[in-house]
């Protein structure tokens, strides 16, 4: 299944997400995290030092490569120069497991040891000084939709994406990917702004929205919460002193945790699986066609010179469970 983290900035979110890729690493689920925000720190929350997350491969960099492999021998897609980030994927595009090798893992994936396992981490790659007044960040995660697009993943199997939580991933349909979104959000006005500004966009496509309270430190901090996001609050966290010794760079063995943060990392576990449990592949595929044609007509035409409606396969349906070919 897919799960993003979203929130503003200084919410904890990329502290929360490296949390719950470490219980799922301790509860041997297979996991791919993928860094997506902004500011690349999801690899130092997950204990890599500061070179070795430097050192991280950008996907971005690798996006000749991906299109290729993953444009496979679709004959709807004349070359890999005409894909753009919300390609869909149709009969003889080549599909990524979590728990294959592919030579989009190869290029772009590098394994991490945790305390009770080992993850696939990948990186969109920073916002460098050359992409300054040229590109915008929506840009820079085109890469990761791409992928997203052409992931069959199963119930057993999770892919965390660390976002940002600007308006970006509204722009092309990334936000509609996930079977689950948390939104870590402060006990503050500025922190459930975010919340209602995805609620309000995810409204009309079905997006499972649930919210995560962090630096919660009494029950005032909880009602505003309770009165501000209502249902939508699925837990909160309050301080850790295991997490401070995390941003420290000395944390403990992650069995350490405190109980009741532990109980919260399940319960975000328990929701992400009941979401997906009721996926429908055929509405997911329906709105990665939507926001194709959609970005084909207000840009991708006119960027490739090639009519990118002609991309969409209409027999076509992403998902094993219903035959989508498995190829390469």
């Amino acid at each position: 299944m897919k799960i993003a983290f979203v929130g503003k900035g200084g919410s904890g979110k990329t502290t929360l997400s490296s949390l719950f890729i470490r219980h799922l690493a301790a509860n041997e689920a297979p996991v791919v995290a993928v860094d997506a925000d902004i500011n690349q720190h999801l690899g130092a929350a997950l204990g890599l030092s500061e070179e070795e997350a430097v050192a991280l491969p950008a996907m971005g960099a690798h996006l000749p490569l991906i299109k290729e492999y993953l444009r496979g021998s679709n004959p709807r897609i004349a070359s890999a120069d005409t894909m753009i980030k919300t390609t869909p994927p149709g009969e003889g595009s080549r599909l990524l497991r979590v728990r294959e090798e592919n030579p989009v893992y190869e290029a772009c994936a590098r394994p991490v040891g945790l305390d009770d396992g080992e993850i696939r981490l990948m990186a969109t790659g920073p916002f460098t000084d050359s992409d300054l007044g040229v590109a915008c960040y929506h840009s820079k995660v085109g890469a990761v939709e791409l992928c997203l697009n052409h992931l069959v993943d199963g119930a057993d199997e999770y892919v965390v994406v660390d976002m940002t939580a600007g308006s970006d991933s509204f722009a092309s349909g990334l936000f509609t990917r996930f079977d689950m979104t948390f939104l870590v959000a402060e006990p503050t006005r500025k922190g459930v702004s975010v919340y209602r500004q995805y609620k309000e966009y995810a409204r009309d496509f079905g997006v499972a929205l649930k919210v995560v309270g962090n630096k919660v430190q009494g029950e005032d901090d909880l009602d505003f919460l309770r009165a501000e996001v209502g249902d939508d609050l699925l837990v909160t966290v309050g301080h850790s002193d295991w997490v401070r010794a995390m941003e420290k760079g000395r944390p403990p063995r992650f069995e350490l945790l405190e109980a009741e943060n532990r109980m919260a990392l399940q319960a975000l576990q328990d929701a992400a699986d009941d979401s997906y449990a009721g996926r429908d592949w055929e509405r997911y595929t329906r709105q990665m066609v939507h926001f194709h044609l959609r970005n084909a007509e207000s840009w991708g035409n006119a960027k490739t010179g090639a009519d990118l409606a002609a991309q969409v396969d209409p027999g076509f349906v992403l998902g094993e469970p219903i035959g989508a070919p498995r190829v390469g």
